[in-house]
């Protein structure tokens, strides 16, 4: 692996252990549901300093699971249990064995290469970096204006209920240190609102966090599983769930990398 973490730091979270390796484990976690026409763009351009990369597979009939075998010999393939991103998540996270762990869509939309910046914001000092869209720097190019519009007016209940300063709430592309895992949850949410799920729950446990800009394109060939009303409805009741639970936590650290903002 080309990178390399010479210090040791600790996180803004209470009780949270020093981390102190050279070469930290990394693992990515790509869920698919048919998706062998889109992975020849998006396995190939994984960083080959990644240590093991994860496909969770939703029951594909188009010869996914092959064309990834064929692609990355060495891929581990999981078939989740249960459909939804979120249980797929869940699932390819149990199976990772990486210290730091980073969420990957399998459409193309997402350049594997923004994938060191990811790494080394959490070798700065962040917990939990998420990718934003809306940052300067990052962008879109696969959201209609009514998914803009409702990403916005969720973006600010959450940002009302339970603070922090989110730039963007449902992107897909995450990267986080293992130890946090158990702060995030994930078992609870297994459909598209997953990513706004452990967003909200990073900002309950008062990780530090950062976001980075991260240019969005179009899926390259089929069509989204997304579906925009009724996975939106999925959103909003787990932002009034969890708003509903909201504990007292510390105040979380969200900071727009390079420039942490307080």
């Amino acid at each position: 692996m080309s990178h390399q973490s010479q210090f040791t730091f600790k996180t803004a979270r209470s009780g949270a252990s020093n981390r102190a390796m050279s070469v930290p484990r990394i693992s990515v976690i790509v869920p698919t549901v048919n998706e062998a026409k889109n992975l020849p763009h998006v396995l190939p351009r994984i960083p080959g300093w990644i240590d093991e990369v994860i496909l969770v597979d939703g029951n594909s009939n188009d010869g996914t699971i092959a064309v990834a075998r064929e692609l990355m010999p060495q891929i581990i393939v999981i078939e989740q249990p249960r459909l939804g991103k979120g249980a797929a998540l869940a699932a390819g996270f149990a199976a990772a064995n990486g210290d730091i762990l980073i969420t990957l869509d399998a459409d193309g939309s997402a350049d594997p290469e923004e994938m060191a910046g990811f790494v080394g914001a959490l070798l700065a000092g962040a917990d939990f970096v998420k990718g934003s869209r809306f940052l300067q720097g990052g962008d879109t190019r696969d959201m209609e204006w009514y998914r803009r519009l409702g990403n916005w007016g969720l973006l600010q209940l959450v940002r009302l209920r339970f603070g922090g300063r989110y730039s963007d709430l449902c992107y897909g592309y995450n990267a986080f240190w293992r130890d946090v895992l158990p702060h995030l949850r994930v078992e609870s949410a297994t459909g598209f609102e997953i990513e706004t799920q452990m967003n909200i729950r990073a900002l309950q446990a008062g990780l530090s966090i950062a976001e980075l800009p991260s240019r969005e394109r179009l899926r390259i060939h089929g069509v989204s599983n997304l579906r925009t009303f009724p996975d939106g409805w999925r959103v909003l009741k787990t932002i009034v769930r969890l708003g509903l639970n909201q504990p007292g936590a510390t105040r979380p650290t969200v900071g727009n990398h390079p420039q942490q903002a307080r």
